[in-house]
C-alpha cells in the first residue's frame, strides 16, 4: 500500500469582503486581494474552498500566481460556474511535475473535491 502525506497550505488566502469606507489599492479578482501571497515562479497544487471549508477543487501549475488568476477570470475555467462559492485559497508548493500529479489526483479523490470529474474515482 501506497502512503501519501498532504502536506500542509504553503500560503492560504482568504476572500475580503470590502468595507464602504475602506480603499483599497488593489484591484480585487473576484474577491480576492491577495493574490500576491502567491508566488509568480513556484509551482504547485491549488485548493478552492468554500465558506464551510468543503473542498470545491483542485489544480496544478508550474506557475501558480498565474493558474489562480485564470481560474478566478477564465471562461473556460471548470470553475467558471461556481466562483461566487469560493472563499478560501490554499497553495502547496510542489516542484516536481510527477509529484504534482500524484498530488492533484489523491487529493481530489481522498477530500473529495466536488467539482474534479476528470480524476475522481470515487
Amino acid at each position: 500500500m501506497i502512503n501519501i502525506t498532504i502536506p500542509k497550505a504553503d500560503v492560504s488566502i482568504t476572500e475580503r469582503k470590502q468595507n464602504e469606507n475602506e480603499e483599497i489599492k488593489i484591484q480585487p479578482i473576484e474577491g480576492f486581494i491577495d493574490l500576491h501571497e502567491i508566488p509568480r515562479d513556484k509551482g504547485g497544487i491549488i485548493l478552492f474552498y468554500d465558506n464551510q471549508d468543503e473542498l470545491l477543487f483542485v489544480g496544478k501549475a508550474r506557475k501558480l500566481r498565474q493558474r489562480v488568476k485564470k481560474h478566478l477570470e477564465d471562461k473556460v475555467s471548470p470553475l467558471r460556474e461556481h466562483r461566487k462559492e469560493v472563499h478560501r485559497i490554499d497553495v502547496l508548493f510542489v516542484e516536481d511535475a510527477m509529484e504534482r500529479e500524484i498530488y492533484e489526483t489523491y487529493i481530489i479523490n481522498a477530500l473529495r473535491a466536488r467539482y474534479n470529474v476528470e480524476k475522481a474515482f470515487f
